[in-house]
């Protein structure tokens, strides 16, 4: 999934621009989040701090605190080199700071009244998510399921676990930032990949992804420190895993 980030200091700038990008993930069932809208740049990165993420930020330049916005944008590089920054300002001759804090940026956006911004939002979503399902698929082997209306994109290194779901038929995917719930059965899953392993009549698990075995209360305790569940049966295949 693509998050999103929007940092704008004016209010009713800052909703008009989350209302924009909503409206648009919405009506075109884009697999996106806005998982950051706010006045404050500490709450991007501290964000970033927190989670490993490839984003599309929407940065205000003129930030009424210490750093701008182009400042802010050269400290997100440092938790998220692929993610693209879009610019939105007053200041258009300001943009010349992007170089000298060594800021790739994808769009610079003027807040003028000759400027179509909603459409040069749109353009920056579409470029955006464009850029990062090709770098997706290009490196990564990728899980693709539908759920609803979205189809969705998970790295097979980012899946935690499977497990049954109380809705007939459906499967709930637990992944490292995300849930998501599909039609489909663990049978399948299992042959998908051989990272994969049944540990219980409800519950496939990624092994690449197990921190460590409870033997005696038979819980997987995963990387993120998720719990998957294990049954009897499978707790000899599952300390062979461990082990190695």
């Amino acid at each position: 999934m693509l998050e999103i980030f929007i940092c704008e200091d004016d209010v009713e700038q800052r909703k008009r621009l989350t209302k924009y990008i909503e409206d648009y993930i919405m009506i075109e069932n884009l697999d996106m989040k806005v998982v950051v809208s706010t006045a404050n740049s500490n709450d991007v990165i501290d964000y970033l701090k927190n989670n490993q993420v490839t984003g599309l930020y929407f940065l205000d330049v003129d930030l009424q605190e210490e750093q701008s916005g182009i400042a802010l944008g050269a400290e997100i590089r440092q938790y998220d080199n692929r993610g693209a920054i879009v610019f939105v300002t007053t200041h258009s001759e300001l943009t010349y700071l992007t170089f000298t804090y060594k800021v790739e940026a994808m769009d610079y956006i003027t807040k003028d009244k000759f400027t179509d911004i909603q459409k040069r939002v749109i353009d920056c979503i579409d470029t955006a998510n464009m850029r990062y399902l090709q770098s997706k698929h290009n490196n990564k082997k990728i899980f693709q399921t539908k759920s609803g209306d979205k189809i969705i994109s998970i790295d097979y290194s980012d899946i935690l676990f499977f497990e049954t779901s109380p809705q007939l038929h459906k499967i709930i995917l637990h992944a490292k930032n995300r849930q998501v719930e599909f039609y489909g059965k663990l049978k399948d899953i299992i042959e998908m990949d051989s990272r994969f392993y049944r540990c219980h009549n409800s519950y496939v698990v990624n092994k690449d992804n197990i921190a460590d075995v409870d033997m005696k209360d038979r819980e997987i305790r995963m990387n993120n420190g998720q719990i998957c569940y294990a049954s009897s049966r499978f707790l000899k295949g599952l300390k062979d895993i461990v082990q190695h």
